[in-house]
């Protein structure tokens, strides 16, 4: 079974703990050594933020960012690893804090253009040709500060030039309905695949849904994947959990509701996610109380958890569940779903 499956993740899901009440509480572990735990934890695919790459990179030419961008490709290589996408990481700079592509300054606004052009010479450099497009700031906190209608056209603008500066790339999109702005304009799986009918280039515009970010718009992630399938825009996906409507938690996949966990699982194997190379994607934090030298057990595990609810999903019995289903017995099928998740 565990061979069907390709897993991810990003250097940064290995972490020092910090958070917005409290500093780090687990060193740092530098990039190269993060790398040489990916095959030992079972993953063969590695997340990137353009500046996960090349940090500091507003500070290079572009010659000197591709060579950078060429040379941590070699260290990929040489652990038989792959770069799995890049994300341009445009939420941090100053001259995003009121947006990137939907920012009221247009010399901000062309920063943020300017900046995803390098992160796709990244992409060709690293050997990859994903994007994951998360919209962090592109929303506002005062309704009346900016215009949806041409927020709408702004990021359409922005990804029209990427798709006609590198016409290999597909791009994802990842929504998230709030944090850090308080509304998204992109809040759903459906505005996303939506978005990409705007395009110039549709087929090459779809989704990575991230499960915490579904549950935060109050919503199934399931449902959601099977949603971007029909349109057949699920190019990856981040999984994790969710401990309700709170701020994005990342928790261990499974660790929360095993049930939403394993509902997820059966859509992405019924429709042969993987089949194309996608990968599983996993972003998940390790809990802030874990001591350094087992501060990757949120990694093993979600993926082990995955890799079990895919035996549950292919052993549940498809007769039974039909019958039920035939019989508009739904109470049983709910028994009988529970009874197998919990080994009965």
């Amino acid at each position: 079974m565990a061979g069907e499956y390709r897993f991810s993740f990003g250097p940064w899901n290995i972490h020092e703990g910090a958070d917005p009440f409290g500093p780090r509480v687990r060193d740092s572990i530098e990039f190269g050594k993060k790398l040489k735990m990916y095959k030992e934890l079972g993953f063969d695919g590695v997340q990137f933020h353009d500046d996960d790459a090349v940090p500091d990179m507003d500070k290079l030419s572009p010659e000197q960012i591709v060579k950078k961008a060429k040379e941590v490709r070699k260290m990929l290589e040489g652990e038989g690893l792959a770069a799995e996408f890049v994300a341009p990481r445009l939420w941090e700079d100053a001259r995003t804090i009121d947006g990137a592509y939907t920012s009221n300054d247009p010399a901000c606004r062309e920063y943020a253009r300017e900046r995803s052009r390098r992160m796709l010479d990244i992409a060709e450099g690293l050997g990859t040709k994903l994007i994951v497009l998360w919209l962090a700031r592109e929303g506002t906190y005062v309704r009346e500060a900016k215009d949806s209608r041409v927020a709408v056209d702004q990021i359409v603008e922005a990804i029209n030039d990427m798709l006609a500066y590198n016409s290999e790339i597909k791009i994802a999109i990842e929504p998230k309905p709030n944090e850090p702005m308080d509304q998204a304009y992109i809040p759903t799986t459906g505005h996303a695949v939506a978005i990409s009918f705007l395009t110039n280039e549709p087929e090459r515009v779809g989704v990575n849904i991230e499960t915490a970010h579904v549950i935060l718009a109050g919503l199934d992630p399931s449902d959601e994947m099977g949603f971007a399938l029909a349109y057949d825009k699920l190019f990856t996906v981040h999984l994790n959990d969710q401990n309700g409507l709170k701020f994005d938690e990342d928790r261990t996949f499974g660790a929360v509701d095993l049930r939403r966990a394993f509902n997820q699982v059966r859509i992405l194997d019924q429709y042969d996610y993987g089949k194309k190379g996608e990968f599983v994607g996993l972003d998940v934090k390790a809990m802030r109380t874990q001591k350094q030298e087992v501060a990757t057990k949120h990694l093993a595990n979600s993926r082990a958890v995955f890799l079990r609810l895919v035996e549950l999903v292919r052993s549940l019995d498809k007769a039974k569940v039909e019958g039920l289903i035939e019989q508009r017995d739904y109470e049983e099928l709910d028994m009988l779903v529970l009874d197998h998740l919990m080994g009965k």
